[in-house]
């Protein structure tokens, strides 16, 4: 085919009614041209043509099957939802809702009231708030507390999250001035004692949750820094970052940190916890309520279908036996190895697999030297691309010339999905 033989927009997008044809069909052309210019042959335009449209009108936001060991993976999600979360999410937004309505009033309502009667009950604090990510909640706690004043920070908490989102950075766009205290290894009480002046508005505490800092260490408990804190008079706030609710190895719990004295504390909702995107922050009525009040706080404010899967994530919760059953990030923390094994089992004798032990890791930024014991079904690592690519997409981890399925990750009703996709794509 020459570049006079091709078809004009008109002719080709009459071989569809879809009212998104002309676009797809300029696009069709325009790569016809550039294959011609390079000697090669475009193929069935009027194919190619159906191909684009369906492409176009396909959503791109897909659900997958995560086969790499890491249960709180950024880059896949973070935690899956439970069953109870997503039929809150489903009668919500479905419909209207009462989201800011009280229907025994028949007067405006606010949407913290759905979650905060909650929080205070699994964290024992006096009130709560809830914005849409953790990182919103500190930003919104340094504005409201110390904007145009001091916050006192040891070093070694300065810490980057992700994505080059550091600590400081945080601080410098709530307005508050950073003052570093202790150094990278070791801080104590005191050094919060000496950096202490009339400008000083608050003490932040940053849970070290995605590295550990050992040997040589130091740092104060929080019943020491809140000992401080009374002594300085400002709050201490303590961001938790994974935000567990439940006893975890190595992670504080809000309700512990608040019962020893911090002032708040902010944690993720997606994370350790469980449920959706969300930042949580809970503690003394009259901090929170100053949160309430700042004007960031309707900026950062979580949206209706957030408020629904956190709300149906936290009832689990009053029954912390159902939780560890029904959360699958807690399922998944908890799950013996002899039952994941069963699954790796199972998915490698559909497949003609091998059954191999590997480490499962938390992801999230949480708790960075757990290593679970985990198996994993071996197979073929040529089949990497074209699981990715199938329906669903199924992505594993690539490690000595294997393709591994992880099953921790995997939940039992997922394996035949994930056995079916690698015998679809040998």
């Amino acid at each position: 085919m020459e570049l006079r033989d091709l078809p004009s927009v008109d002719e080709l997008a009459k071989a569809s009614e879809d009212p998104l044809a002309v676009g797809a069909a300029r696009e069709v052309l325009a790569r016809a041209r550039d294959e011609i210019r390079t000697g090669s042959d475009p193929g069935d335009l009027t194919q190619r043509l159906h191909e684009r449209l369906r492409a176009v009108r396909a959503p791109t936001l897909r659900g997958v099957l995560n086969a790499t060991g890491i249960i709180v993976h950024t880059n896949l999600g973070r935690a899956p939802l439970a069953a109870a979360a997503t039929e809150r999410v489903a009668e919500v937004g479905r419909g209207y809702s009462n989201l800011e309505f009280d229907l025994d009033s028949g007067a405006r309502g606010s949407r913290q009231d759905h979650v905060a009667a909650i929080l205070r009950r699994l964290t024992g604090a006096e009130a709560a708030i809830v914005v849409n990510n953790n990182a919103a909640a500190m930003l919104l706690a340094l504005a409201a507390l110390a904007e145009g004043r001091e916050v006192l920070v040891s070093r070694g908490e300065l810490i980057e999250i992700g994505d080059g989102f550091r600590i400081p950075d945080v601080l410098a766009r709530s307005g508050a001035r950073l003052v570093e205290v202790g150094t990278t290894n070791r801080t104590s009480a005191a050094d919060y004692d000496r950096a202490t002046t009339r400008e000083t508005a608050l003490l932040l505490r940053v849970h070290q949750s995605n590295f550990r800092v050992v040997g040589f260490a130091e740092r104060p408990t929080i019943v020491e820094l809140a000992a401080v804190a009374t002594r300085i008079k400002v709050p201490l706030l303590d961001d938790l970052g994974s935000g567990a609710l439940v006893d975890v190895p190595d992670e504080p719990t809000a309700h512990d940190t608040l019962a020893a004295g911090a002032g708040l504390v902010c944690f993720s909702g997606d994370k350790l916890l469980g449920g959706p995107q969300a930042g949580i922050v809970a503690g003394r009525a009259d901090l929170v309520e100053r949160l309430r009040r700042h004007p960031l706080h309707r900026a950062l404010r979580i949206d209706k279908l957030g408020l629904a899967a956190l709300e149906g994530t936290l009832l689990l919760y009053l029954d912390p036996a159902r939780a560890l059953r029904e959360v699958p990030v807690l399922r998944m923390l908890h799950e013996e190895p002899s039952v994941v094994r069963a699954r790796a089992e199972r998915l490698a004798v559909a497949v003609g697999g091998d059954v191999e032990e590997t480490v499962a890791r938390v992801g999230g930024g949480a708790l960075p030297l757990a290593e679970l014991p985990s198996f994993a079904c071996a197979v073929e690592e040529s089949l990497a691309a074209p699981l990715r690519r199938a329906e669903p997409p199924v992505v594993g981890i690539l490690r000595d010339g294997r393709l591994l399925l992880d099953c921790r990750t995997l939940a039992d009703d997922e394996v035949e999905l994930v056995a079916r996709a690698v015998l679809a794509c040998r």
